[in-house]
């Protein structure tokens, strides 16, 4: 059964005749045609899936091979939508609850349908991944594994953050990657206390530890990979910080599991951080899903996920982290396939502490 159809047979019981779809990954993920946000959607009846565009998407269209999807070109998108759901009988129309107020107001304007909105139903579905989504995921993860060995070879002190971001982007792109999944994070010295910093112009020192949190997409799938390493003799304390990290990310991975809640699953790393005595310097979740978005459902797991509960093939990140105010922090993520058998950790690149020399 297609994803199509499978969203077709859920229609009845969602007690709608149709969705209408304006999310482009969701687009992307039901269809494989890629339409920029704002141009166009799907529309998905019981017997049809009609994406709407206008004609600078026609020759693409026309070429597009995807047997069970037939495209209408107009201007007027969402009068073309009216005139669609008329023409099918349809009655009540579900739209995606994440559009904007403007678009609702549009909708709310011109349809002689009812509207009734939906949350993450499309996302939902794309939870659960099928192998041809895990294989991409596993060439995503490898070329970002293979990229931070690249760019530990360019490390030395005195290159800035913002140069490493920037060199990590190049290779990425000559190698395989379409584009970042979010701005990359180089975060050394006292900025690595700061979860999400920024690459600032700030050179990279000795002594200094650096995050580097980065994601690319490939084939339509990004990974979302975090390492830290040292530059010459860095502080006794970052030291054990980095193993205490990196030994509640190894616990919380061997506890992944099909079933298993999203709480007990970052209690299980979050306790050792507090036992160490950094409860207060670990601010947040031990992870979210990841695929064709760099965050996917469970948008995040952490204290009060209990409602979280782990499927097989769902995709996660596992990225516990201390941040000391003044001293620095430590961060290491892992995308890991949830899987009867266990986790299989689809992040390749080693965990230990690597130092650079001078």
């Amino acid at each position: 059964m297609t994803r199509i159809e499978r969203l077709q047979k859920r229609l009845p019981k969602l007690y709608i005749d149709a969705l209408v779809v304006t999310n482009p990954q969701n687009i992307y993920y039901l269809t494989g045609f890629n339409l920029m946000a704002g141009d166009g959607y799907l529309l998905v009846t019981a017997n049809n899936a009609i994406i709407v565009s206008d004609d600078r998407y026609q020759l693409a269209l026309a070429e597009f091979d995807n047997d069970e999807v037939v495209a209408t070109i107009s201007r007027d998108y969402y009068g073309a939508l009216n005139r669609i759901c008329r023409a099918l009988k349809v009655t009540v129309l579900g739209y995606e609850d994440t559009i904007s107020y403007r678009l609702y107001d549009v909708l709310d304007e011109v349809m002689e349908a009812d509207i009734v909105p939906f949350n993450n139903l499309i996302e939902k579905m794309r939870m659960i991944k099928d192998s041809d989504e895990l294989a991409r995921l596993q060439q995503a993860t490898d070329l970002a594994s293979r990229g931070y060995h690249y760019i530990l070879s360019r490390i030395h002190p005195g290159i800035t953050e913002r140069q490493v971001a920037n060199q990590l982007d190049f290779w990425m792109k000559e190698h395989g990657a379409s584009r970042a999944s979010f701005p990359t994070i180089v975060a050394s010295g006292v900025n690595s206390a700061k979860p999400h910093a920024t690459a600032s112009d700030k050179p990279i020192m000795d002594g200094d530890v650096v995050t580097l949190d980065f994601g690319y997409f490939v084939n339509g799938y990004t990974a979302d990979m975090t390492r830290t390493f040292g530059v010459g003799s860095i502080d006794p304390e970052l030291r054990d910080i980095y193993k205490i990290v990196n030994t509640a990310r190894q616990q919380v991975i061997n506890q992944v599991k099909v079933g298993v809640h999203g709480d007990a699953l970052d209690a299980v790393g979050r306790q050792l951080i507090a036992t160490a005595g950094y409860d207060d310097e670990f601010n947040h979740g031990m992870g979210h899903g990841i695929g064709l978005s760099v965050h996917e459902l469970p948008a995040s797991y952490g204290p009060a996920t209990s409602d979280v509960k782990l499927y097989n093939n769902e995709v996660i990140t596992v990225e516990p982290g201390i941040y000391v105010p003044e001293l620095g922090g430590v961060r290491i993520e892992d995308d890991v396939v949830v899987t009867h058998g266990g986790p299989q950790v689809l992040t390749t690149a080693p965990t230990d502490l690597l130092i650079v020399e001078d």
